[in-house]
Order: C-alpha cells, then sequence, then structure tokens
C-alpha cells in the first residue's frame, strides 16, 4: 500500500522531505477510477501520517485536520515530493505534495494536521 521511495532526508529542525514513485500497481489505484485512475486523498494523508510518527514525532498521534487542499490529481507514474514541516509550539504539522514534471515542481495538496501525545 506504499510507494516507492526514492529518498527520504532530514532537511532541517523538524523537516523532511520525500521522494516517491507512484507505480501504477498501486493498491490505492485500484477502483478509483476505472477511466482515470487517481490518487485519493486518504491515502495521501495515511502516508502524511505514517511518515511523519516514523521521522518527526514518533510520540505523536493524529488529532485533527485544520485544512487539506487537494488542488490537481496525482496519478499513475507521477514522481512526487511529500514535504513535512513539523511545528512543535503549535503541535501542527505542515505538508505539501508535489508533483515532478522535469526540473520543475508543481504543488498537488496541501494542509495542516493538528497532532497531539
Amino acid at each position: 500500500m506504499t510507494p516507492d521511495e526514492i529518498s527520504c532526508q532530514l532537511t532541517g529542525a523538524g523537516e523532511a522531505e520525500i521522494v516517491l514513485h507512484l507505480s501504477a500497481d498501486l493498491f490505492w489505484f485500484k477502483g478509483h477510477f476505472s477511466v482515470q485512475p487517481l490518487l485519493p486523498g486518504v491515502a495521501q494523508l495515511e502516508w502524511v501520517m505514517r511518515y511523519t510518527t516514523r521521522l518527526l514525532t514518533p510520540d505523536y498521534r493524529f488529532h485533527s485536520i485544520q485544512n487539506v487542499k487537494f488542488q490537481a490529481p496525482l496519478l499513475p507514474g507521477n514522481r512526487i515530493t511529500l514535504t513535512l514541516k513539523w511545528q512543535e509550539a503549535h503541535s501542527v504539522l505542515a505538508f505539501s505534495y508535489q508533483r515532478h514534471d522535469g526540473d520543475a515542481r508543481h504543488t498537488t495538496s496541501s494542509g495542516k494536521i493538528r497532532l497531539c501525545r
């Protein structure tokens, strides 16, 4: 159920960047949708939490979504970067997904999630 991880690195205090490849045979694409498979938002949020607890906040868990915006679809074959920024003073995680287009990147979704212990 996880994408192919190309790279994963901490980029600063409370920050991480993960580059992923969305293989066409990824579980999440099955049945969502038959004409043009799209990566569901629930998968994107699950990956945010998985990487956050693994890399930045192992003692925290999901509390609530402050906001989320899905601006463009993520499709099979896309190469994407997930950026995580932990704001400990507010217990808020900011995230964004960016689709690679050659050397350029385009934000496809972003949001903030409140975490708790």
